[in-house]
């Protein structure tokens, strides 16, 4: 018996760009002169996951998702990975893709995060920004730097590795669990996104095991927060409903005085826990739409 696996609606394109000594792998649905949305992806996911999104967004936006270094087909092995380097990455790829003009974001979890730090550092870049999930980390005590740098550098000593699969089937259990309102068909279509088979059969994942090491340096809220309040664009918090994360369910219940970001919004997405975009991918693709088509 067939298994039944997800067929997109819109075919995608792939381009590559040269960015700081990596060739940054970008799905792009859309004509080269339809207005530019940029979507960037969370940790262990690939910018072609936002098929869902581009499938149900309307056909006049050209979209570019990248897959940030180490993930997907933005082939790069490191030692470590460090936020910087993302910023910098997100300012060369916008400078290729729209030299004069500011960009509209969306990012989700940890490419939110990252687009929150640089619409604070390079506003002028930044039209609009479409926060889904990005909140943060919690403030860390400077006091427990010594052991967070011990902890790296006994967990640096020895490669880290992701599992291994015999077939892409066995890795649909895995997407499910994190997304367990999504359905089984779009499982198997993001499990041949995110894995690939190698010549001696084994299926594995499409990401540098390198990025499942600690942060050697502990998260400063408060720095983060420094750089979002210098945000001009207007922002919309997207968080789904049933998130299990406290501070985005804090969102949904705070005024707009009290959201993180100046000129922010909020808004909950039913059915849809931290991976919106694959569980409520149509709601989330309405909500883009009436926020940034507006401000185009």
């Amino acid at each position: 018996m067939s298994q039944k696996i997800y067929k997109a609606r819109r075919i995608p394109a792939r381009e590559t760009f040269s960015v700081r000594g990596v060739d940054y792998n970008c799905t792009v649905w859309g004509n080269s002169d339809d207005p530019l949305l940029v979507l960037l992806h969370g940790w262990g996911d690939a910018g072609s996951s936002f098929q869902f999104v581009a499938d149900a967004l309307p056909d006049d936006w050209r979209i570019v998702a990248p897959d940030w270094r180490g993930f997907g087909d933005t082939r790069h092995r490191a030692e470590a990975y460090w936020f910087p380097d993302y910023l910098a990455d997100l300012d060369v790829l916008l400078d290729l893709l729209s030299p004069r003009d500011p960009v509209h974001l969306v990012g989700h979890s940890m490419g939110a995060n990252i687009v929150g730090l640089y619409a604070g550092v390079m506003p002028e870049r930044v039209k609009s920004f479409v926060n889904v999930e990005g909140f943060g980390l919690s403030e860390r005590d400077p006091a427990g730097a010594p052991d967070n740098y011990r902890r790296w550098l006994q967990q640096a000593r020895d490669r880290p590795v992701f599992a291994e699969y015999s077939r892409f089937e066995e890795l649909v259990p895995r997407i499910l669990h994190r997304s367990p309102r999504m359905g089984r068909d779009k499982a198997r279509f993001v499990a041949r996104l995110w894995a690939q088979q190698d010549p001696d059969g084994r299926v594995r994942l499409k990401a540098d095991p390198s990025h499942k090491l600690p942060n050697a340096v502990l998260y400063r809220r408060a720095e983060a927060e420094a750089c979002w309040e210098r945000v001009e664009a207007p922002v919309l918090l997207v968080v789904g409903a049933d998130t299990q994360f406290d501070v985005a369910r804090d969102w949904l219940a705070a005024g707009t005085a009290a959201l993180p970001f100046p000129n922010a919004e909020v808004r909950g997405i039913d059915g849809a826990g931290h991976m919106v975009h694959f569980e409520q991918p149509e709601a989330l693709a309405a909500t883009i739409e009436s926020f940034i088509r507006p401000r185009l």
